[in-house]
């Protein structure tokens, strides 16, 4: 076989394979997002443990309009600028992979509104590297990504999930320990629609 220079949408599924191993995979890179974004209020919705459906919905900076485009990139990221940063890297992921790893195997929609902005805006990826149009919407001040269908273009993935009750318990697991390490931000948990969780936000640890 001849060299060729892979196409963009392969590129992201093999970080894809580096990076999302299973719904809990997918809430622990959305949930750092939204810890970097500065959100005091984070909720996360499931349904079947997050494969057929994963929203995560923060109260955060929110992200332009201008640059959600970006925010599906490879490699586009504001937490970095030279290669100075990495030695004093100070948030929770830096890459810039994983949005658009997500993004190539599974449904995802990407809506956001920042403090300047009137009206939020929505951009959604179906597992392909096609230009996505940016529409309107209506959101508060945060970002909201929700992940339809994990691994739905790429079915040997699926193959080894485990079962729902086991995936949930890893996504729970997750949210637990970034709960213990972070008291000044309130998280809520519902699973196929019923209340699990909801733990607010406590300067002092031992009033949440």
């Amino acid at each position: 076989m001849s060299i060729r220079r892979l196409s963009p949408q392969l590129v992201n599924q093999i970080a894809a394979g580096e990076i999302v191993e299973r719904p809990a995979s997918v809430l622990k890179e959305l949930l750092e997002n939204s810890l970097d974004a500065d959100a005091t209020r984070i909720a996360i919705e499931l349904e079947q443990a997050g494969v057929k459906r994963l929203r995560v919905t923060d109260d955060g900076r929110g992200i332009a309009r201008d640059e959600l485009t970006l925010a599906l990139s490879r490699h586009a990221t504001s937490k970095i600028g030279t290669l100075d940063d990495l030695n004093s890297v100070a948030s929770l992921g830096f890459r810039g992979e994983a949005l658009p790893s997500i993004a190539s195997v599974s449904r995802l929609t990407l809506t956001s509104r920042t403090v300047n902005d009137t009206v939020a805006w929505r951009i959604g990826s179906r597992g392909d590297d096609a230009e996505a149009a940016i529409l309107p919407a209506a959101h508060p001040v945060g970002t909201s990504v929700e992940v339809l269908d994990l691994f739905f273009n790429v079915p040997a993935r699926r193959k080894f999930l485990r079962t729902e009750c086991t995936e949930f318990a890893h996504a729970d697991t997750l949210l637990r320990r970034i709960a213990l390490s972070r008291f000044d931000v309130g998280l809520e948990l519902n699973h196929n629609g019923r209340g699990v969780s909801r733990l607010r936000a406590a300067p002092d640890p031992a009033t949440r």
